[in-house]
């Protein structure tokens, strides 16, 4: 082309995703990350506590449970791919005095060896603390191993307590607490190389207790898990369109700070966005809208970030977050949506 021809520009080409992008980690370029801290706080809680035992259903991997069996090697169960038989030994270790961190994917907690957790564990009121990978849409590999309903499987289930951490900081000082609390714990887990986000908010986990993270009068998040990282996000970009976002980080789903939630949402004018990593059925946005309606607590407006009532597709996670519009760039475009 000649100087002065009107050329079309070419568009840079599109980053191709390859296949580890179904399992890549959750945080952002250049975010702060911390190296399994649930298998290193499970370490460290094992030298204080010789009552605490770790099994897996051959996922030790892969639920960081590798680093507290090479540092514990004689507390360490292999169970094999019998997610039955893994609750139904944590239950026995248990009743003989132990306290088992029974670890495996969230689908095969939830949906395989749910009769066995509910019989053995939840009826009993035993002490076993059930930690399990893939929470929602934290892989790629599809409906089998998306555990999108695990949180409304579990809240329906007596003397369950259910955690769902938002990063590195949550996992580390959420797990000598669960580990106090007697009685059955669900919790999500977050391995590998985990984003280190609310040290930074002067966080440590408390059961049972919801902590404010940054005020705003305009929009109140009610978050938990990783959506809390993305809400603290997307409220940082919504400011630079003058609406002040105010987020709410909810880790314990179960019991439910009922109370900080009716406070916070009572607050005159604040549209309530409630964001989760699971599905729109069964979560935490009906047990907050449930707390609300039985208040008589009427915001101005009330919306849920979730997951769809559906199997969802394989794929890229970063794509399959921009689809079913939990990114940080689908929250704010819903929240300007909204408002």
């Amino acid at each position: 082309m000649t100087a002065g021809t009107n050329a079309p520009v070419a568009a840079a080409p599109k980053k191709r995703l390859t296949t580890s992008a179904m399992i890549a980690s959750l945080a952002a370029d250049g975010q702060r990350t911390v190296s399994a801290p649930f298998g290193h706080a499970l370490v460290k809680l094992a030298e204080e506590r010789p009552d605490l035992v770790g099994l897996t259903a051959d996922l030790a991997k892969y639920t960081d449970l590798h680093i507290f069996a090479q540092a514990h090697p004689d507390r360490f169960y292999q169970m094999g791919m019998a997610e039955q038989l893994l609750m139904s030994a944590a239950a026995g270790l248990a009743r003989e005095g132990f306290m088992p961190f029974a670890t495996t994917y969230a689908v095969f907690a939830s949906r395989r060896a749910y009769d066995f957790i509910c019989m053995a564990i939840a009826e009993e009121k035993l002490n076993v603390k059930i930690c399990c990978a893939l929470p929602g849409l934290t892989t790629g590999y599809g409906p089998s191993h998306q555990a999108t309903d695990d949180l409304a499987i579990f809240r329906a289930l007596p003397n369950m307590a259910i955690i769902d951490p938002c990063d590195a900081r949550d996992v580390e000082t959420a797990v000598p607490v669960i580990a106090a609390h007697q009685g059955p714990v669900y919790m999500r887990l977050l391995r590998g190389h985990v984003p280190m986000v609310l040290d930074e908010y002067g966080y440590s986990f408390e059961f049972g207790k919801a902590k404010m993270l940054r005020d705003g009068r305009d929009v109140l998040f009610i978050s938990t898990g990783i959506m809390t990282m993305r809400a603290l996000e997307a409220a940082a970009a919504l400011a630079a369109d003058s609406i002040d976002a105010a987020v709410l980080h909810v880790a314990t789903i179960k019991p439910l700070d009922v109370e900080t939630i009716k406070r916070e949402a009572a607050r005159t004018g604040r549209m309530v966005v409630v964001a989760e990593n699971h599905s729109i059925v069964g979560g935490l946005g009906e047990a907050v809208a449930g707390t609300l309606m039985r208040a008589g607590i009427t915001p101005p407006a009330f919306h849920q970030i979730a997951l769809p009532d559906a199997f969802l597709d394989a794929g890229a996670l970063p794509t399959l977050h921009d689809r079913y519009k939990i990114s940080t760039s689908e929250i704010v475009a819903s929240v300007k949506a909204w408002s």
